[in-house]
């Protein structure tokens, strides 16, 4: 068995004396792991870092065995993605998210996805928005799908303004006014045709919305702690948010 195909490194374990095994997101045959040789050397490691994009071949007697990994990298930004909390944390909570689906699925937008949010981590500001997304995308493909384009109770499309936590529909303001104590907060960037950014308080909401259903649908019923860097990255998120809000203020 044999195939070739690009993929991003999202995690390596230590296997032996001198080798490791590399786990990478690919572009049309999802999260996969394979043992890479020598993957220890002074020329391995700094291609087998996480956020790395690689050409990777992997070949094995049958498709169920592990398997062996050839690696050729393609566009090494892991140093860069070291110098920013958000792109640091992001790496790690990324890779944990796409650690909840089944292992070689198929998810070829989640992998576009990943690597054009790698490619624009430079902008703090701009991360949070796009990590919110990718966890969006993460619960749409296990069955959890939000659906935020109208109202759940009038079928309206104006003035969306809450989620029932629920259905993961959208509420619209008139609807949900008697019920907004239960309701979650549907962040204004997040609505559909939506044009305007988002700010600090946006993204918090935007970040308790996603963790809700992560925790209710995933993480809870699986018996599993939500990933220590997804913390971190939201704190590091919100910061780099106010603080350029801070700084066009002033």
């Amino acid at each position: 068995m044999q195939w070739q195909d690009e993929a991003i490194i999202i995690g390596v374990k230590r296997h032996g004396e001198t080798s490791v095994v590399a786990e990478v997101m690919t572009r049309s045959r999802g999260r996969h792991l394979g043992l890479v040789r020598s993957g220890r050397s002074r020329s391995m490691q700094p291609v087998l870092q996480p956020g790395n994009r690689v050409e990777a071949v992997w070949r094995a007697r049958l498709d169920e065995h592990l398997g062996e990994f050839k690696l050729e990298p393609l566009r090494l930004r892991a140093a860069r993605l070291m110098e920013k909390a958000t792109s640091v944390y992001a790496v790690q909570a990324m890779g944990a998210l796409l650690r909840l689906l089944p292992e070689r699925d198929p998810h070829p937008h989640l992998y576009e996805a990943l690597d054009v949010i790698l490619e624009t981590m430079d902008d703090p500001t701009d991360a949070g928005e796009l990590f919110i997304r990718f966890e969006l995308a993460i619960l749409n493909d296990l069955g959890y799908g939000l659906d935020l384009t109208e109202c759940a109770a009038t079928g309206s499309q104006q003035d969306l303004q809450y989620v029932s936590p629920k259905s993961g529909r959208a509420v619209c303001a008139e609807a949900g006014a008697p019920y907004a104590d239960r309701l979650l907060a549907l962040p204004a960037f997040l609505r559909d045709g939506a044009t305007a950014a988002a700010d600090a308080l946006s993204m918090a909401a935007a970040f308790r919305l996603t963790g809700f259903f992560l925790h209710r649908h995933i993480y809870e019923p699986r018996g599993i702690s939500e990933n220590a860097a997804r913390d971190g990255f939201v704190q590091a998120a919100l910061k780099a948010l106010a603080l350029e809000e801070e700084r066009r203020a002033g």
